[in-house]
């Protein structure tokens, strides 16, 4: 049976999986989702009660009876790279896969419901909280009274972006950023804002849940960095998992219904691990390379296993 992986082109995270799968000698087909139609195709056929066909991606073709899991890495949005791309191809191109993929026997990593649902910052940090997580108090709003209050009430506070955009992601991104209480709050009217209490971290942690395997990593943390994505940092160093994380990991992610999350933490002095974020799609490469932690052969294996039986 085989491995589909969606994802881009340019992906050297996910090529150090295909690397692991061609180890195992498993067949596998990577193509990106941006690629249909054109050197993406789908054709499926309800026959006596289920869907019956066959993905193609460049040369490689693939029955959707034969696929084993699917791996949803980085991939692009459907239709994108399609000559006269629009909302409406994307809608058509995203339903047609998706849907059809949905009547497979494979095992998701993660499934889009899923992933869509647990991106959600407010969604995150609730779900943390009732799984056990030390959650700093965090108000998001677009009322400046509001913001004012929180910032007067917590003092030392961090304003940070609702979506969690990435450094690589220039027209997304805000950086987290410590701020004043005395500062002036109008522009949050503007648009929802997201303010949390500031957890004077000892260390980063980055914590990556492979099917229920878990590889954490710490890294010291420069008193004067508030937001770790930027400069350089230290090395990442494997630790152990303290008991108590390890069972909220365990409740997080059977109740956001995720194979893979990749979380982070703040830990304070007290050694506490700080819920600051759980990434359904987070990288593992830069981890793995500092640490030697197998964490690509993990996903690899989780991948190769066989679906259950419906």
């Amino acid at each position: 049976m085989t491995v589909l992986i969606l994802t881009c082109e340019e992906d050297v995270t996910a090529d150090m999986v295909v690397a692991r799968l061609h180890e195992l000698g498993i067949p596998l087909v990577r193509l990106d989702p941006a690629d249909l139609p054109g050197d993406v195709a789908v054709s499926a056929e309800y026959v006596k009660g289920d869907f019956e066909g066959y993905l193609k991606s460049g040369e490689r073709v693939v029955g959707l009876s034969s696929l084993r899991s699917v791996w949803v890495r980085r991939p692009g949005t459907p239709g994108a790279h399609a000559p006269e791309s629009s909302a409406w191809l994307t809608a058509e191109s995203g339903h047609a896969l998706h849907g059809v993929l949905d009547c497979t026997p494979a095992r998701w990593m993660n499934h889009p419901v899923a992933s869509l649902r647990a991106r959600h910052k407010a969604w995150q940090l609730r779900a943390a909280h009732h799984s056990g997580f030390p959650v700093p108090p965090t108000v998001i709003t677009s009322f400046p009274t509001v913001a004012r209050q929180f910032a007067r009430t917590y003092r030392d506070v961090v304003v940070k972006s609702v979506s969690g955009g990435h450094p690589t992601d220039p027209p997304m991104v805000l950086p987290t950023t410590r701020i004043s209480p005395d500062m002036d709050f109008s522009g949050v009217a503007a648009g929802p804002t997201l303010f949390q209490l500031h957890i004077p971290k000892q260390a980063d942690v980055r914590l990556t849940c492979v099917g229920g395997q878990l590889f954490a990593a710490r890294r010291k943390a420069d008193p004067e960095q508030v937001d770790s994505r930027y400069g350089e940092g230290g090395l990442w160093e494997p630790i152990e998992v303290p008991d108590r994380v390890r069972d909220a990991v365990d409740a997080y992610m059977c109740y956001a219904q995720l194979a893979y999350g990749a979380f982070d933490f703040a830990e304070d002095a007290d050694r506490t691990w700080w819920f600051l974020e759980c990434n359904q799609g987070g990288q593992f490469g830069f981890v793995q390379l500092d640490t030697d932690q197998p964490i690509a052969q993990a996903v690899a294996a989780w991948l190769a296993a066989e679906p259950s039986p419906h």
